[in-house]
């Protein structure tokens, strides 16, 4: 009896720590001009204040980044791995069983393993095995939220990214909704 309680709590224990543990899922990388990196990831949701703005831990299957850095293709001035601010992202989740979505604007926020990215917490439309696509909408900032210096607009050009969407296809997010960081 001793031995199965032991064994019991080993499995519990193990569970506890992998959940915690369980890497972001990958759900591809790409890279834009003017030399940016962007990672989409689907990871375990989070507790992230204000939760009114970021979405409620309680409430969410997955937590959608998207990471989006400089790389050494980028305008002299940039910061090689630094955060590319001011862009619009957005996600919609489409559910491939039954044709429900959702559209979700991805929004800035901090944490110690990414620093500075565009995620939200999110609740999947439909169940968490069923399978999805995520199109990913990547937009340049209004003219007025942003301004460009002369040297900028010279050598790279008035905008600071061009409009781009990322279609990712079946989507098997149930491992991460069903994992918790606590």
């Amino acid at each position: 009896m001793n031995k199965i309680l032991f064994f019991l709590g080993f499995v519990i224990i193990s569970f506890n720590t992998l959940s915690k543990d369980l890497p972001e899922m990958v759900i591809g990388e790409e890279t834009i001009s003017p030399g940016i990196n962007l990672v989409f990831e689907g990871a375990i949701k989070d507790d992230v204040s204000p939760a009114y703005k970021f979405g409620k831990e309680s409430t969410s299957d997955i937590h959608l980044e998207v990471l989006s850095t400089w790389n050494e293709n980028a305008p002299r001035g940039s910061t090689e791995g630094g955060f590319v601010a001011y862009l619009a992202v957005s996600a919609k989740i489409l559910n491939e069983n039954n044709g429900s979505y959702k559209n979700i604007r991805l929004l800035p926020h901090i944490n110690m393993s990414d620093n500075l990215h565009y995620a939200l917490n999110t609740k999947l439309p439909g169940k968490r095995d069923d399978l999805y696509t995520v199109i990913f909408t990547i937009k340049p900032p209004k003219p007025r939220d942003l301004g460009m210096h002369f040297d900028w607009r010279e050598e790279v050009g008035s905008f600071l990214i061009k409009e781009h969407t990322f279609v990712y296809k079946n989507l098997d997010f149930f491992t991460i909704a069903e994992a918790s960081r606590r």
